[in-house]
């Protein structure tokens, strides 16, 4: 049997850098699925209760669950999650487009709005 091995990209080995991509599109089904669930009150109840048991619906891997854990966008995204879907699981713990955009930085959420009134890029 013939193991197909992940193709590499140039973006690949750009430092900090996760590219969305069919990979990772692959990778993440399961947790994207999930996060997409989340457009219910009543799945976002059900998660809160016991996120465990939620991630077993959809047979999350362990490095997702990990990730889930730590509140970790970046983590997230590496597990495959969609910066869009995985807005959605923010949601749930009323975690804003701000602070994910400083987590992503490593910067407090204040000095990621400052960088944002600056006109500087994200």
């Amino acid at each position: 049997m013939t193991t197909m091995l992940p193709l590499q990209h140039d973006y690949d080995t750009i430092p900090g850098t996760t590219v969305f991509d069919g990979r990772l599109a692959m990778k993440g089904y399961a947790l994207n699925k999930m996060c997409y669930s989340f457009n219910s009150a009543e799945n976002r109840e059900s998660y809160r209760q016991n996120p465990d048991a939620y991630c077993d619906l959809y047979q999350l891997t362990e490095e997702q669950r990990r990730a889930l854990r730590h509140g970790n966008v970046a983590e997230l995204i590496e597990a495959g999650g969609n910066i869009y879907y995985l807005a959605k699981w923010a949601g749930i713990y009323g975690i804003t487009v701000q602070q994910i955009g400083a987590q992503e930085r490593g910067i407090t959420e204040e000095a990621f709005k400052e960088m944002l009134l600056r006109g500087e890029e994200a």
